[in-house]
Protein backbone atom coordinates (compact mmCIF):
# COMPACT_ATOMS: atom_id res chain seq x y z
CA UNK A 1 0.00 0.00 0.00
CA UNK A 2 1.37 3.21 -1.18
CA UNK A 3 2.44 5.52 1.63
CA UNK A 4 0.13 8.48 2.02
CA UNK A 5 1.15 11.84 0.41
CA UNK A 6 1.84 15.04 3.21
CA UNK A 7 -1.28 16.66 2.84
CA UNK A 8 -3.71 13.41 3.05
CA UNK A 9 -1.49 12.63 6.03
CA UNK A 10 -2.32 16.06 7.62
CA UNK A 11 -6.44 15.91 6.51
CA UNK A 12 -6.46 11.77 8.20
CA UNK A 13 -4.71 12.92 11.20
CA UNK A 14 -7.42 15.95 11.16
CA UNK A 15 -10.24 13.64 10.73
CA UNK A 16 -8.93 11.10 13.61
CA UNK A 17 -8.68 14.30 15.58
CA UNK A 18 -12.03 15.73 14.96
CA UNK A 19 -13.68 12.31 15.80
CA UNK A 20 -11.96 11.88 18.78
CA UNK A 21 -12.75 15.17 19.70
CA UNK A 22 -16.62 14.86 18.75
CA UNK A 23 -16.43 11.20 21.09
CA UNK A 24 -14.63 13.09 24.31
CA UNK A 25 -17.87 15.59 24.04
CA UNK A 26 -20.41 13.06 23.30
CA UNK A 27 -18.66 11.11 27.11
CA UNK A 28 -19.00 14.22 28.17
CA UNK A 29 -22.20 15.20 27.42
CA UNK A 30 -23.60 11.93 28.98
CA UNK A 31 -21.89 12.56 32.29
CA UNK A 32 -23.38 15.57 32.19
CA UNK A 33 -26.54 15.17 31.55
CA UNK A 34 -26.31 11.68 33.87
CA UNK A 35 -25.57 14.51 36.92
CA UNK A 36 -27.82 16.67 35.46
CA UNK A 37 -30.50 13.66 35.99
CA UNK A 38 -29.25 13.19 39.29
CA UNK A 39 -29.77 16.76 40.93
CA UNK A 40 -33.00 16.98 39.04
CA UNK A 41 -34.36 13.68 40.69
CA UNK A 42 -33.39 14.88 43.90
CA UNK A 43 -35.05 18.23 43.81
CA UNK A 44 -38.51 16.70 42.16
CA UNK A 45 -38.38 14.31 44.68
CA UNK A 46 -37.62 15.88 47.81
CA UNK A 47 -40.08 18.69 47.10
CA UNK A 48 -42.83 16.27 46.57
CA UNK A 49 -42.00 14.35 49.69
CA UNK A 50 -41.58 17.28 51.83
CA UNK A 51 -44.81 19.55 50.47
CA UNK A 52 -46.52 16.03 51.75
CA UNK A 53 -45.45 15.60 55.24
CA UNK A 54 -46.11 19.25 56.30
CA UNK A 55 -49.92 18.48 54.92
CA UNK A 56 -50.17 15.11 56.65
CA UNK A 57 -47.69 16.15 60.07
CA UNK A 58 -50.70 15.53 62.30
CA UNK A 59 -51.86 12.24 61.66
CA UNK A 60 -47.72 11.79 61.77
CA UNK A 61 -47.32 13.32 65.29
CA UNK A 62 -50.71 10.66 66.25
CA UNK A 63 -49.55 7.90 64.30
CA UNK A 64 -45.96 8.46 66.66
CA UNK A 65 -47.60 8.63 70.44
CA UNK A 66 -49.79 5.80 69.68
CA UNK A 67 -46.81 3.50 68.68
CA UNK A 68 -44.78 4.81 71.62
CA UNK A 69 -46.96 5.82 74.46
CA UNK A 70 -46.00 2.39 76.35
CA UNK A 71 -42.86 3.59 76.46
CA UNK A 72 -43.92 7.14 77.40
CA UNK A 73 -46.12 5.68 80.62
CA UNK A 74 -43.14 3.33 81.32
CA UNK A 75 -40.99 7.28 81.63
CA UNK A 76 -43.39 9.04 82.76
CA UNK A 77 -43.96 11.22 80.26
CA UNK A 78 -47.24 10.30 79.83
CA UNK A 79 -50.04 9.67 82.48
CA UNK A 80 -52.43 7.46 80.78
CA UNK A 81 -52.86 5.53 77.83
CA UNK A 82 -54.57 6.72 74.93
CA UNK A 83 -58.12 5.21 73.86
CA UNK A 84 -57.48 5.02 70.30
CA UNK A 85 -57.03 7.51 67.49
CA UNK A 86 -59.58 10.17 68.47
CA UNK A 87 -58.76 10.34 71.69
CA UNK A 88 -54.94 11.36 71.10
CA UNK A 89 -56.24 13.85 69.07
CA UNK A 90 -58.18 15.33 71.23
CA UNK A 91 -55.86 15.43 74.21
CA UNK A 92 -53.27 16.68 72.10
CA UNK A 93 -55.56 19.78 70.85
CA UNK A 94 -56.69 20.28 74.97
CA UNK A 95 -53.13 19.71 76.71
CA UNK A 96 -51.27 20.86 73.93
CA UNK A 97 -53.06 23.04 71.20
CA UNK A 98 -53.23 23.40 68.19
CA UNK A 99 -49.92 24.13 66.60
CA UNK A 100 -48.31 21.05 68.46
CA UNK A 101 -49.86 18.69 65.72
CA UNK A 102 -46.64 20.13 63.83
CA UNK A 103 -44.29 19.21 66.81
CA UNK A 104 -41.47 17.99 65.06
CA UNK A 105 -42.19 18.62 61.57
CA UNK A 106 -39.68 21.04 60.79
CA UNK A 107 -36.88 18.11 62.11
CA UNK A 108 -39.05 15.79 59.40
CA UNK A 109 -39.24 17.95 56.38
CA UNK A 110 -35.67 18.21 57.32
CA UNK A 111 -35.05 14.66 56.98
CA UNK A 112 -38.01 13.79 54.81
CA UNK A 113 -36.76 15.48 51.90
CA UNK A 114 -33.01 14.49 51.59
CA UNK A 115 -34.67 10.99 51.96
CA UNK A 116 -37.36 10.64 49.36
CA UNK A 117 -34.49 12.95 47.14
CA UNK A 118 -31.90 10.20 47.67
CA UNK A 119 -34.51 7.61 47.35
CA UNK A 120 -35.61 8.73 43.92
CA UNK A 121 -32.30 9.30 43.00
CA UNK A 122 -30.49 6.43 43.57
CA UNK A 123 -33.48 3.94 42.36
CA UNK A 124 -31.98 4.72 38.79
CA UNK A 125 -28.50 3.50 40.01
CA UNK A 126 -29.61 0.85 41.76
CA UNK A 127 -32.08 0.00 38.86
CA UNK A 128 -29.39 -0.78 36.64
CA UNK A 129 -27.24 -2.32 38.93
CA UNK A 130 -30.26 -5.19 39.85
CA UNK A 131 -31.46 -4.92 36.03
CA UNK A 132 -32.75 -7.59 34.23
CA UNK A 133 -33.76 -7.78 30.11
CA UNK A 134 -37.10 -6.75 29.38
CA UNK A 135 -38.05 -10.63 28.72
CA UNK A 136 -36.90 -11.87 31.90
CA UNK A 137 -39.58 -13.74 33.89
CA UNK A 138 -42.38 -12.39 36.13
CA UNK A 139 -40.25 -12.93 39.32
CA UNK A 140 -37.30 -11.73 38.19
CA UNK A 141 -38.22 -8.40 36.80
CA UNK A 142 -40.42 -8.01 40.49
CA UNK A 143 -37.02 -9.28 42.72
CA UNK A 144 -35.08 -6.89 40.89
CA UNK A 145 -37.47 -3.73 41.63
CA UNK A 146 -38.07 -4.89 45.22
CA UNK A 147 -33.67 -4.86 45.26
CA UNK A 148 -33.48 -1.68 43.59
CA UNK A 149 -36.19 0.08 45.75
CA UNK A 150 -34.61 -1.74 48.83
CA UNK A 151 -31.08 -0.85 48.38
CA UNK A 152 -32.18 3.13 48.05
CA UNK A 153 -33.74 2.89 50.99
CA UNK A 154 -31.18 1.51 52.86
CA UNK A 155 -28.82 4.21 51.67
CA UNK A 156 -31.38 7.17 52.61
CA UNK A 157 -31.99 5.52 56.00
CA UNK A 158 -28.65 5.56 56.46
CA UNK A 159 -27.86 8.44 55.70
CA UNK A 160 -30.69 10.61 57.77
CA UNK A 161 -30.99 8.30 60.54
CA UNK A 162 -30.12 11.44 63.47
CA UNK A 163 -32.58 12.89 62.22
CA UNK A 164 -35.57 10.49 62.00
CA UNK A 165 -34.04 10.06 66.08
CA UNK A 166 -34.62 14.16 66.26
CA UNK A 167 -37.60 13.86 64.90
CA UNK A 168 -39.76 10.78 67.05
CA UNK A 169 -38.47 12.28 69.85
CA UNK A 170 -40.37 16.01 69.31
CA UNK A 171 -42.86 14.02 68.25
CA UNK A 172 -43.26 12.22 71.45
CA UNK A 173 -42.18 14.76 73.40
CA UNK A 174 -46.02 14.91 75.38
CA UNK A 175 -47.14 17.72 77.29
CA UNK A 176 -49.43 16.10 79.92
CA UNK A 177 -52.60 17.42 81.41
CA UNK A 178 -50.86 18.05 85.23
CA UNK A 179 -48.51 20.48 83.50
CA UNK A 180 -44.74 20.36 83.51
CA UNK A 181 -42.19 21.15 81.03
CA UNK A 182 -41.24 19.44 78.14
CA UNK A 183 -38.24 17.11 78.01
CA UNK A 184 -36.91 19.02 74.84
CA UNK A 185 -36.66 22.92 73.33
CA UNK A 186 -36.12 22.02 69.63
CA UNK A 187 -34.23 19.66 66.93
CA UNK A 188 -30.17 20.77 68.14
CA UNK A 189 -31.22 20.17 72.49
CA UNK A 190 -32.27 16.64 71.16
CA UNK A 191 -29.46 15.91 69.53
CA UNK A 192 -26.92 17.75 72.72
CA UNK A 193 -28.89 15.97 75.70
CA UNK A 194 -28.34 12.01 73.92
CA UNK A 195 -25.25 12.61 72.43
CA UNK A 196 -24.43 13.63 76.05
CA UNK A 197 -25.64 10.95 77.95
CA UNK A 198 -24.70 8.10 74.77
CA UNK A 199 -22.46 9.54 72.68
CA UNK A 200 -22.96 8.95 68.63
CA UNK A 201 -23.84 5.32 68.88
CA UNK A 202 -26.96 6.99 70.67
CA UNK A 203 -27.91 8.96 68.05
CA UNK A 204 -27.82 5.66 65.33
CA UNK A 205 -29.91 3.78 68.49
CA UNK A 206 -32.54 1.48 66.38
CA UNK A 207 -30.31 1.73 63.01
CA UNK A 208 -30.54 -2.14 62.32
CA UNK A 209 -34.71 -2.12 62.61
CA UNK A 210 -34.48 0.97 60.48
CA UNK A 211 -32.46 -0.53 57.70
CA UNK A 212 -34.34 -3.69 57.44
CA UNK A 213 -37.67 -2.05 57.35
CA UNK A 214 -36.03 0.70 55.24
CA UNK A 215 -34.66 -2.22 52.82
CA UNK A 216 -38.71 -4.03 53.25
CA UNK A 217 -40.64 -0.99 52.89
CA UNK A 218 -38.75 0.81 50.24
CA UNK A 219 -38.34 -2.60 48.50
CA UNK A 220 -42.18 -3.13 48.28
CA UNK A 221 -43.60 0.30 47.52
CA UNK A 222 -40.92 1.15 45.30
CA UNK A 223 -41.03 -2.40 43.33
CA UNK A 224 -45.31 -2.74 43.61
CA UNK A 225 -45.21 1.31 42.21
CA UNK A 226 -42.98 0.12 39.43
CA UNK A 227 -44.40 -3.13 38.56
CA UNK A 228 -48.10 -1.92 38.85
CA UNK A 229 -47.66 1.64 37.08
CA UNK A 230 -47.52 0.32 33.52
CA UNK A 231 -50.38 -2.07 34.30
CA UNK A 232 -52.71 0.38 35.99
CA UNK A 233 -52.02 3.66 34.03
CA UNK A 234 -52.66 2.95 30.81
CA UNK A 235 -54.21 5.37 28.14
CA UNK A 236 -55.79 8.75 29.37
CA UNK A 237 -55.04 7.46 32.85
CA UNK A 238 -51.57 7.91 32.45
CA UNK A 239 -51.81 12.09 32.87
CA UNK A 240 -54.33 11.30 35.62
CA UNK A 241 -53.25 12.41 38.72
CA UNK A 242 -55.69 10.46 40.59
CA UNK A 243 -54.93 7.53 39.16
CA UNK A 244 -51.40 8.08 40.20
CA UNK A 245 -52.48 8.73 43.63
CA UNK A 246 -54.57 5.68 43.90
CA UNK A 247 -51.57 3.64 42.93
CA UNK A 248 -49.56 4.96 45.02
CA UNK A 249 -51.84 4.90 48.27
CA UNK A 250 -52.60 0.85 47.08
CA UNK A 251 -48.75 0.78 47.65
CA UNK A 252 -47.59 2.96 50.50
CA UNK A 253 -50.16 1.49 52.57
CA UNK A 254 -49.04 -2.24 51.59
CA UNK A 255 -45.66 -1.37 52.26
CA UNK A 256 -46.55 0.46 55.54
CA UNK A 257 -48.23 -2.49 57.11
CA UNK A 258 -45.54 -5.00 55.51
CA UNK A 259 -42.98 -3.29 57.66
CA UNK A 260 -45.04 -1.98 60.64
CA UNK A 261 -43.75 -4.56 63.69
CA UNK A 262 -39.84 -2.94 62.08
CA UNK A 263 -41.04 0.31 62.75
CA UNK A 264 -42.51 -0.35 66.17
CA UNK A 265 -39.35 -1.68 67.62
CA UNK A 266 -36.90 0.80 65.77
CA UNK A 267 -39.16 3.29 67.84
CA UNK A 268 -39.11 1.96 71.18
CA UNK A 269 -35.13 1.87 71.16
CA UNK A 270 -35.37 5.06 69.88
CA UNK A 271 -37.28 6.36 72.75
CA UNK A 272 -34.42 4.67 75.45
CA UNK A 273 -31.36 7.16 73.65
CA UNK A 274 -30.27 9.54 76.45
CA UNK A 275 -32.54 7.54 78.90
CA UNK A 276 -31.46 5.19 81.95
CA UNK A 277 -33.02 1.84 80.26
CA UNK A 278 -31.86 0.49 77.11
CA UNK A 279 -32.96 -2.47 75.03
CA UNK A 280 -29.94 -5.29 74.24
CA UNK A 281 -31.16 -5.25 70.69
CA UNK A 282 -33.36 -5.74 68.27
CA UNK A 283 -34.58 -8.92 69.21
CA UNK A 284 -35.02 -7.40 73.17
CA UNK A 285 -37.12 -4.47 71.89
CA UNK A 286 -39.30 -6.92 69.65
CA UNK A 287 -40.17 -9.42 72.52
CA UNK A 288 -40.88 -6.91 75.34
CA UNK A 289 -43.30 -5.10 72.86
CA UNK A 290 -44.69 -8.49 72.81
CA UNK A 291 -44.59 -9.24 76.57
CA UNK A 292 -46.09 -6.33 77.71
CA UNK A 293 -48.75 -5.36 74.96
CA UNK A 294 -49.48 -8.64 73.04
CA UNK A 295 -48.85 -8.49 69.34
CA UNK A 296 -51.10 -6.53 68.84
CA UNK A 297 -48.80 -3.80 70.26
CA UNK A 298 -46.77 -4.30 67.51
CA UNK A 299 -49.44 -2.28 65.61
CA UNK A 300 -50.49 0.76 68.09
CA UNK A 301 -50.83 3.28 65.73
CA UNK A 302 -51.42 1.10 62.71
CA UNK A 303 -54.61 2.77 61.62
CA UNK A 304 -53.04 6.38 61.95
CA UNK A 305 -50.41 4.85 59.23
CA UNK A 306 -53.29 4.29 57.05
CA UNK A 307 -54.29 8.11 57.22
CA UNK A 308 -50.56 8.77 57.15
CA UNK A 309 -50.13 7.02 53.78
CA UNK A 310 -51.67 9.65 52.20
CA UNK A 311 -48.52 11.18 52.64
CA UNK A 312 -46.66 8.48 50.62
CA UNK A 313 -48.95 8.45 47.81
CA UNK A 314 -48.54 11.95 47.45
CA UNK A 315 -45.08 11.85 47.19
CA UNK A 316 -45.13 9.31 44.93
CA UNK A 317 -47.60 11.00 42.79
CA UNK A 318 -46.68 14.32 43.10
CA UNK A 319 -42.93 13.00 42.20
CA UNK A 320 -44.68 12.18 38.60
CA UNK A 321 -46.63 14.95 38.37
CA UNK A 322 -43.55 17.18 38.52
CA UNK A 323 -41.45 14.90 36.16
CA UNK A 324 -43.97 15.14 33.71
CA UNK A 325 -43.87 19.15 33.97
CA UNK A 326 -40.49 19.29 33.57
CA UNK A 327 -40.54 17.35 30.96
CA UNK A 328 -43.33 19.50 29.17
CA UNK A 329 -41.14 22.32 29.97
CA UNK A 330 -37.47 20.85 28.84
CA UNK A 331 -39.59 19.61 25.39
CA UNK A 332 -41.11 23.38 24.85
CA UNK A 333 -37.82 25.27 25.18
CA UNK A 334 -36.12 22.64 23.11
CA UNK A 335 -38.82 22.97 20.75
CA UNK A 336 -39.05 26.69 20.83
CA UNK A 337 -35.01 26.90 20.10
CA UNK A 338 -34.88 24.57 17.20
CA UNK A 339 -38.03 26.46 15.63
Amino acid sequence: MAPLAGGDAAAATNNLQQQSSKQNQLISDSAQDEASGFVSRAVMGGVAAGVSKVIAAPIERVKLLLQSQDELISQGRLDRPYKGLADCFRRIYVNEGVWSFWRGTSANVLRIAPTQALNFSFKPLYNRVFGVAPDAPFSAQLASKVASGGAAGATSALVVYPLDMARTRLANDAKPASGGARQFNGLWDVFRKIYRVDGIPGLYRGIVPSLLGAMVYRGTEFGLYDFLKPIWLQGSLQSSFAATFALGYLCTVTAGLAVYPFDSTRRRMMMTSGEAKHYSGLVDAFLSIVRTGGVRALYNGAGANILRGIAGAGALSGYDAIQRMAVQTKEKIYGAQTA
